[in-house]
């Protein structure tokens, strides 16, 4: 069965099944022309996104939350260039998905989705790995709607950070669907999308263990 008879499959058997039908054509163009308008409008310094049919405009982060994220993307980035794999951009970038558009955390490509790439991108692709660092007020969001959608449009890895609480979740795409591999507060995580990415997870909760780790990937 094809992801899209799975979706369909729990609303076939409904007595309103039919009505359904007759309202989403109406639906997707309001959802169409609101995403228009969304292109049109935004601005290089808002903090936004299109999720679940609306225009969603976030709070500025803690710092906790920006410290999490610098200390994740800093290793990710330095691995990614000194290997040669791809590239990690952080924030500010707007990966386009079929249906909603979203700005995570940060984001891993590869050098075969890189490549077509230019400084004027601000379009960009499916990511291959996505990493998100929870907030409090988005985490409905980053466990429901996004989950969701990061996993129907094949991004091959997905990490959950949490900033509060020092532990990770990684979950990897298989057979249509995230499978949970980790969760855990201190312990190696490897990565199954950046190949002989392995931290230790206190890496990114602590700033000297973070440097040490940078330290020994640059030499």
């Amino acid at each position: 069965m094809s992801k899209l008879e799975n979706l369909i499959e729990p609303i076939r058997h409904s007595p309103f099944f039919p009505q359904n039908v007759e309202v989403l054509p109406t639906q997707i163009d309001a959802e169409r022309l609101l995403s228009q308008s969304f292109y049109a409008e935004m601005t290089p310094g808002q903090n936004v996104e299109f999720i679940d049919g609306g225009i969603v405009l976030h709070a500025h982060p803690r710092i906790r939350h920006l410290d999490v994220t610098l200390r994740v993307s800093k290793l990710r980035d330095a691995f990614a260039k000194l290997s040669t794999i791809g590239e990690v951009e952080v924030g500010k970038c707007l990966c386009v998905f079929p249906y909603q558009d979203d700005e995570p955390d940060i984001v891993f490509f590869s050098s075969e989705k890189v490549a077509p790439l230019t400084t004027e991108t601000v379009k960009f692709p499916t990511p291959d790995l996505i990493v998100e660092v929870l907030s409090e007020s988005q985490e409905h969001r980053e466990r429901g709607v996004k989950f969701g959608d990061f996993a129907a449009n094949d991004v091959g890895e997905y990490w959950i950070v949490d900033a509060d609480d020092s532990y990770v979740e990684l979950y990897k795409f298989f057979e249509g669907q995230y499978q949970l591999l980790v969760k855990a507060y201190s312990a190696r995580i490897k990565s199954t999308v950046v190949n002989g990415f392995e931290p230790d997870i206190d890496v990114f909760f602590d700033d000297p263990k973070n440097l040490v780790a940078l330290r020994q990937l640059l030499t």
